[in-house]
């Protein structure tokens, strides 16, 4: 069974995977969640992606700001 830790460290991964693939720095995340109406500082994401918690929300907000249609969850 997963903990806490473990569901934090998924997304976390998901999350930091999809930067990845597109080669979208924190900076420029910063940018693109700003053309959407989100006000997040480069500082706070780093701090959010780090730690592993966020909220769904925020994880929606990335994943829409830098155009994700289509994510794979699996263990």
């Amino acid at each position: 069974m997963k903990t806490q830790k473990d569901w934090e460290d998924q997304a976390k991964g998901l999350l930091k995977a999809e930067l990845k693939r597109r080669n979208v720095s924190y900076a420029q995340l910063t940018a693109m969640l700003a053309e959407i109406g989100v006000a997040e500082s480069e500082p706070n994401i780093r701090n959010k992606l780090s730690r592993g918690k966020f909220t769904a929300v925020f994880f929606l907000q990335c994943l829409s700001a830098i155009g994700t249609k289509a994510l794979t969850v699996a263990d």
